[in-house]
């Protein structure tokens, strides 16, 4: 029965995750819920994220809705920000960790009513100083906490007018990125339980590709008010977290 409901969680949680981001945020709780151990769970997350993540940006790529071109520097921003972001973690105390990341979110969805960008645009992405100051910053938050991270880059690819599903693709492939070490390191740590970690890797890859169907079929017109709701939710997760 529970890898039933891994599955089922995976679902969900890819689902939205793909569609704007925080997809995390349903599955870690979840799976604690069921009563796994903490680095299990993270660990599961990760090997799944990794999985269906690049299920997803790949399912775009052979539809040739992005380029490998638009996609490569994208790494070295997002892993240099991320590895940024864990020696700043160091330093911090983890109340400090939880104001800046409530920060950033508010400050996020704040913006998002103010912004011009536009989801629907059809820009393509290219390194600015722009794009690359703004992955190296949600790299950063990456490192220091991580939820929300999705919707970060989504808000940030709105403002520079790269097309939605085009958009999605890129998330993905940088999730992928930042996914596929730290799953390596809890598969080798031995933290991964296998069994519960597979029913959430097909649960998260079947979620991976309904966002897709779902993205490419979305009015672009719904694609902030969804964002918003997303980030609204990871700021209450968050102030809850804290207050707990």
């Amino acid at each position: 029965m529970e890898y039933l409901l891994l599955f089922f969680i995976g679902v969900v949680a890819t689902t939205i995750g793909t569609l704007a981001g925080g997809g995390g945020l349903v599955s870690l709780p979840a799976m604690l819920f069921l009563g796994m151990p903490i680095h299990s769970a993270i660990g599961a997350n990760k090997v799944s994220n990794a999985v269906s993540s690049f299920s997803s940006f790949f399912t775009l790529y052979r539809r040739k809705q992005l380029t490998l071109k638009e996609c490569s520097w994208i790494v070295p921003f997002s892993l240099g920000g991320g590895i940024t972001g864990g020696l700043i973690a160091a330093q911090l105390s983890p109340e400090n960790l939880y104001i800046i990341a409530i920060t950033l979110m508010a400050f996020a969805f704040i913006t998002s009513f103010i912004s011009k960008g536009n989801p629907a645009g059809a820009e393509p992405l290219k390194l600015t100083p722009v794009s690359g100051t703004g992955l190296f910053g949600i790299g950063i938050y990456d490192g220091l906490f991580g939820p929300g991270q999705g919707t970060l880059m989504l808000y940030l690819f709105s403002y520079l007018k790269v097309a939605y599903v085009k958009s999605v693709g890129l998330v993905r492939f940088a999730t992928f990125s930042s996914c596929f070490g730290a799953a390596i390191s809890y598969i080798l740590s031995g933290a991964v339980i296998w069994p519960m970690t597979l029913a959430l890797m097909a649960g998260s890859v079947t979620g991976a590709q309904l966002g897709v169907r779902i993205a490419e079929k979305l009015n672009p017109i719904y694609v902030k008010p969804i964002l918003r709701i997303v980030t609204a939710l990871v700021i209450v997760q968050l102030i809850a977290d804290n207050v707990m």
